[in-house]
């Protein structure tokens, strides 16, 4: 946390009054089109250190067996994506951690497998919109302490929380979120013994540390300066969002299985927090989360801290005992 407090130093000190004028932008990004967005408070748009693309996000990733993973252990999470037609895939967490978008295809679907850790939101977007295939990097900026994405063709920005366009010319488009899951690599493997992993990137990083140690028994956010959420919930307590409704973690504490709303939640143990101890595989048992409809379809949600579904869901619906 000594490492995430130097960085929030700098980020604050950057955060000036100039600094929140769109017009301070305009250098690093000369073809973004600052006229057209939806921030209404640019003061929510805070650099988070690392430039235009410091994080590197990948693009079309090599893949192996299941069978032949040595390195990953078996309680470390990973986002399982499965389309119908193709082999499903899982990509390590300890990857995501560090490069935080994934842009592949997947049985003809062009997919972007985003994880924002200072939200521990997770979500797969499907790249088309509006006609075209579009390709993710990370653009360095942070609102409400939440990853914003950018698209390379039209260098606009994209809250990646929301799946919205909020600055260019891709203001106020969606990106439709595909029905995937976080799970422990053992649960994948073990459905899919034929399945894939996402291999190691060709990067110089600690794959398996986790750089933000013991960020989820935090009392407060990372850069986030937005109301805390009500109820007196935790503000990083783990909710299951589905559309605008939050479902906190701690319901599950009796129960492993809740139907509400129309859909059925269930909780199983055995995947580790990738925000816990310095090694991801030894992170605290946080369990594994799937949402499925009357059907027994599998349901776009996402697991994430309390703080953020309050701040981008603001009239949002808590789902309490």
């Amino acid at each position: 946390m000594r490492k995430l407090l130097t960085a929030a130093a700098i980020t604050l000190a950057l955060a000036s009054p100039a600094a929140t004028d769109p017009n301070f932008w305009k250098h690093e990004w000369p073809d973004t089109d600052f006229s057209q967005t939806s921030v209404e408070n640019w003061v929510e748009i805070l650099s988070g250190g690392p430039p235009k693309d410091g994080i590197p996000a990948l693009s079309d990733p090599a893949f192996i067996k299941v069978a032949e993973e040595t390195r990953i252990g078996a309680r470390e999470p990973v986002i399982t994506v499965e389309i119908e037609g193709a082999t499903p895939r899982a990509y390590p967490v300890r990857y995501l951690t560090w490069h935080e978008i994934v842009n592949d295809t997947v049985g003809g679907v062009p997919v972007a497998v985003t994880f924002c850790p200072l939200c521990n939101s997770g979500i797969t977007f499907d790249r088309r919109v509006a006609g075209q295939v579009l390709t993710f990097g990370v653009s360095g900026k942070l609102r409400n302490s939440d990853m914003v994405m950018y698209d390379r063709e039209t260098q606009s920005w994209w809250q990646q929380a929301l799946g919205t366009g909020i600055v260019g010319e891709m203001t106020g488009q969606e990106l439709t979120a595909l029905p995937t899951w976080m799970e422990s690599f053992a649960e994948f493997s073990a459905r899919n013994p034929q399945g894939l992993i996402m291999d190691a990137p060709n990067y110089n990083r600690d794959y398996g540390r986790n750089p933000y140690r013991g960020y989820d028994s935090s009392h407060r956010p990372f850069l986030y300066s937005g109301e805390l959420p009500p109820h007196d919930i935790p503000a990083l307590e783990r909710v299951v969002r589905v559309g605008d409704r939050a479902w906190p973690l701690t319901r599950f504490g009796d129960v492993t299985e809740i139907t509400e709303a129309g859909i059925t939640l269930s909780w199983a143990p055995g995947q580790a927090s990738a925000l816990d101890t310095g090694r991801i595989n030894e992170g605290r048992d946080v369990g594994t989360i799937r949402v499925r409809d009357g059907a027994g379809r599998d349901l776009p949600h996402d697991v994430m801290f309390a703080f953020a579904f309050h701040a981008f869901w603001p009239n949002g619906t808590w789902m309490l005992d």
